[in-house]
């Protein structure tokens, strides 16, 4: 019997690669850089919906929650107290959703993606979900690999066919560069999305294997028995794929080649904006002279000028300006953590 969707949008990450846009008060889902000014949120809630209908619930942070529903007013929100990673939101939305409906499946979509073909996710969404309802297993989804990407991490796989539903050999984390090509000339090998469908009832009882104090606090939160700030604390910080994907059973994928990117840099924008004829990409009041391949964001109505430079990226955002070579664009973390370190917190 196929269970009821719901579409599930993880929307809790603070985003720190795309600062100085993404703050902690308003995360990188929240910025619209997408087509029309479209947010990253927006976007996920609308791949959900083609899937599950109406029944799309979004988890974020409590501090989030007021900016989230500013972006997406009338949409269900879960709103954790503190961050305990993916584990624990993905099990308090299971548990949630199972009160409601013992015959819930999740489709499981993180909030700040791009994807270029959305029909084409869509139909590989679809399948995933018949494999759920038919077989009962954890369906992920598995990106085709166009670079030897050191960022993501891989599936392994004995059937790469795009659309064809194909056993999950292992979990693989992220690799050195030598490693990822060999992966990517090998053929086998698929990056993680972090988009997957289960049922609810499925994903609890790994839970109750693999983490059990979770999954007892998350039913009790459901069943109002104990609130969420009483018990969060004490939660175990770990992501579902090392608490539940990594160990459990009947794990499969299905390949798809849909475009996606994570947006995980500011390298990526231009895939959601486009280029000019020189290549560059621009959001807001910028003027570049003699120069190809640069990244220029003002968010503000502040000029960004730029004559006879290349590949830069140059973001003004608020009370703060950012510049580093776009082949260093993986590495915004590393301000922000100086920026911590140095007393700075209040721009992050």
């Amino acid at each position: 019997m196929p269970g009821v969707r719901h579409a599930v949008i993880l929307a809790g990450g603070s985003g720190t690669r795309l600062w100085p846009a993404s703050r902690r008060a308003r995360p990188k889902q929240l910025l619209p850089l997408g087509p029309g000014g479209e947010t990253l949120l927006e976007a996920a809630i609308r791949r959900g919906r083609a899937v599950a209908g109406s029944r799309v619930v979004v988890v974020t942070a409590e501090a989030q929650a007021p900016a989230t529903r500013q972006v997406v007013p009338g949409v269900e929100l879960i709103a954790e107290p503190l961050a305990r990673n993916t584990a624990a939101a993905l099990g308090l939305a299971a548990a949630l959703l199972a009160e409601r409906d013992r015959q819930a499946v999740l489709a499981v979509l993180p909030a700040d993606q791009h994807i270029a073909d959305e029909p084409g996710l869509t139909r590989i969404l679809e399948t995933a979900l018949a494999a759920v309802d038919r077989d009962d297993v954890i369906g992920t989804i598995g990106i085709t690999p166009t670079r030897a990407e050191t960022g993501f991490g891989y599936l392994e796989v004995d059937d790469a066919t795009p659309g064809v539903v194909t056993p999950v050999r292992r979990f693989v984390e992220k690799p050195d560069r030598a490693t990822a090509e060999a992966y990517l000339a090998r053929g086998t090998y698929l990056w993680n999305a972090g988009m997957f469908c289960v049922s609810a009832r499925r994903l609890l009882a790994e839970l109750d294997v693999h983490l059990p104090a979770t999954a007892r606090a998350v039913r009790d939160i459901a069943a109002g028995r104990t609130a969420a700030a009483d018990v969060y604390p004490a939660l175990a910080a770990i992501s579902i794929d090392h608490a539940v994907m990594e160990r459990a059973e009947r794990v499969v994928t299905v390949p798809a080649a849909v475009g996606w990117d994570d947006v995980g840099s500011w390298a990526a924008l231009p895939a959601l904006r486009g280029v000019d004829a020189d290549g560059n990409t621009i959001t807001g009041q910028a003027v570049i002279v003699g120069g190809s391949g640069n990244i220029a964001i003002s968010d503000d109505g502040t000029v960004i000028a730029m004559v006879g430079v290349s590949d830069l990226v140059v973001v003004k955002s608020g009370d703060a300006i950012l510049v580093l070579p776009k082949t260093e664009a993986q590495d915004v973390r590393k301000i922000v953590d100086a920026l911590s370190a140095r007393g700075l917190a209040r721009y992050l």
